[in-house]
């Protein structure tokens, strides 16, 4: 089962919410932009933790693009940006061109998952993220703040993510789900790193890119709520494996599917498709096995 932590702070939080809650003594607000972008203007407060920069959120390991940070950097990164059990963490991304895809977005689920892994139960997504901040008219600043160090007491999911062999002995068994685009899912397109057409035996299409809006700002939930019920159907106990590419868009719905909308058996292979071609076929131009 997923882990389902007590919430203080919505999963998705809007620009005035953060406005007005900026003076709360337990608030971290971390931006994941780029160096480059985060030092031409930022938040106030806000400490920069890139979501490229290796062994920060995610790592390139055993040939796979994105995976779970060791233990020992995943202790660093959380506590060099002073993020203790009670914080309330705010993440905070930036917003592709609507032509490209939504990358940042995904990088910022992805931040928010690592952490959730990690035991932290309140972290929140900055809806439109920093773009809707400047939109709004509100305080920026170009002033990095002085982090203390803290202490994080870590609870890890054991349960969150799954491997090849997991998948490969629930299919039939499990709800799994593409995250990638249709085109990908029906191999029409295959991506590089994936190197094989089609998607894994039995899945269901249900693309990250849908999450939003083309603004960047999260679809409303009751849409979100009427994607999940078409494709995943009304149980929500039922056990869900989600993947993609390598592990970026898996990331959004994960957080979407948990976080947001109450679904309480959700794993996340991260390997995706990127590490399954390794050994194994997939399913073209088909909705079934």
């Amino acid at each position: 089962m997923t882990r389902i932590r007590t919430r203080t702070i919505d999963p998705i939080i809007s620009v005035d919410w953060l406005k007005n809650n900026l003076n709360l003594d337990n608030l971290v607000i971390v931006d994941v932009r780029g160096t480059e972008d985060y030092s031409a203007g930022h938040i106030e407060n806000s400490i920069n933790v890139p979501f490229e920069r290796e062994r920060g959120w995610a790592v390139a390991r055993d040939g796979l693009t994105l995976e779970v940070p060791a233990l020992t950097d995943l202790v660093s990164t959380i506590e060099s940006c002073g993020i203790s059990n009670d914080s309330l963490v705010v993440i905070v991304s930036a917003i592709p061109e609507a032509s490209n895809p939504p990358f940042p977005l995904a990088d910022a689920a992805r931040a928010a998952d690592t952490l959730i892994y990690a035991g932290l139960s309140n972290v929140a997504l900055l809806d439109g993220g920093y773009p809707q901040w400047v939109a709004a008219g509100l305080k920026v600043t170009q002033a990095v703040p002085q982090v203390k160090k803290s202490t994080f007491q870590f609870n890890i999911d054991n349960n969150m993510f799954v491997n090849r062999e997991y998948v490969e002995q629930h299919i039939g068994k499990a709800t799994i789900i593409d995250a990638r685009d249709a085109d990908v899912y029906f191999g029409v397109t295959i991506e590089e790193f994936a190197q094989k057409a089609g998607h894994i035996p039995s899945a269901k299409s249900l693309p990250a890119s849908w999450i939003w809006n083309k603004d960047g700002t999260y679809k409303d939930k009751q849409v979100l709520e009427n994607m999940a019920l078409g494709i995943i159907g009304y149980d929500k106990s039922q056990e869900i494996i989600i993947y993609c590419g390598v592990g970026g868009f898996t990331s959004a719905w994960w957080y979407v599917l948990t976080q947001l909308l109450g679904y309480e058996s959700v794993k996340f292979y991260d390997g995706s498709a990127q590490d399954w071609v390794k050994t194994n076929f997939m399913v073209t131009y088909s909705w079934t096995f």
